[in-house]
């Protein structure tokens, strides 16, 4: 599939193409399209399906200047108008979340719809930030050693038998390329107090074993939408619960689509 030069980066799609609605599928921090396997197999060809790599992942290749989500989301903007899309569903997982709920803010009349997976509207707590400011410098200093691999293997795919491919693909990752993205996760503002400008049908997914965003996040994400349709906790999931868990994900999604796409 193509790569399409987009706001001076170079981004890599995949699109599934055909007749149906478009659905845009964002991916979380540290991943890439590639997570969103388990619902492309499910909603093409009934929907068009449209994936790609964020800035500083997968087969995207940026200029590794800083950025933000509200950068993101015009990055997808961008490859909508590059489709000839005017308006299509719009859904993410964690940071595709984000970038999902600032292009809902931004260009409403693009978004028909939004599918938020392990995402918020507000910002992490400063534990989470040192965190993350740690994990960033450490990477530095000693490259992407296991104990700060399997912590983020943990948090974000839960038990050890989800962590490959991924773990393999961090090891590869040269530090340099998380810079500007992990200082866009960390820097974002607050935009929790706008979720109500947010009128689109909207559905929320959280995994009940989420350590990266709590459960309780995601339900004031739901209850601060005034188009939520439903919030649906996914058992036993931690942050990628569409990725580990996507029996529970997939039904809902295809009647929200079916629905609201």
């Amino acid at each position: 599939m193509p790569h399409v030069d987009l706001n001076g980066q170079k981004i890599f799609y995949e699109d599934t193409g055909g007749d149906g609605p478009p659905v845009v599928l964002a991916h979380g921090f540290l991943m890439d399209l590639s997570m969103f396997d388990p619902q492309v197999s499910v909603l093409a060809p009934e929907f068009r399906v449209i994936r790609f790599d964020a800035r500083g992942f997968g087969r995207t290749q940026s200029d590794g200047n800083r950025f933000t989500y509200w950068d993101s989301a015009e990055d997808c903007m961008r490859l909508l108008d590059h489709l000839g899309i005017e308006r299509a569903v719009v859904g993410g997982m964690s940071q595709g979340g984000f970038l999902a709920l600032r292009a809902a803010l931004k260009w409403p009349d693009r978004v028909k719809a939004l599918v938020l997976i392990s995402s918020q509207g507000g910002v992490d707590d400063a534990e989470t930030l040192a965190g993350n400011r740690g994990m960033l410098e450490t990477w530095r200093q000693q490259g992407p050693i296991d104990p700060i691999i399997h912590t983020i293997a943990g948090l974000i795919l839960g038990a050890p038998e989800h962590w490959e491919p991924w773990i393999s693909t961090w090891r590869k990752t040269p530090v340099e390329t998380l810079v500007a993205p992990t200082l866009a996760l960390i820097e974002r503002e607050d935009i929790t107090d706008r979720l109500g400008e947010i009128k689109q049908p909207a559905i929320v997914f959280h995994g009940d074993a989420d350590a990266a965003i709590s459960l309780e996040r995601g339900r004031l994400l739901a209850d601060k939408l005034p188009g939520c349709k439903a919030f649906v906790p996914v058992k036993g999931a931690a942050h990628a619960s569409n990725l580990t868990h996507a029996d529970q994900v997939n039904p809902p999604l295809l009647a929200f689509l079916r629905a609201h796409a």
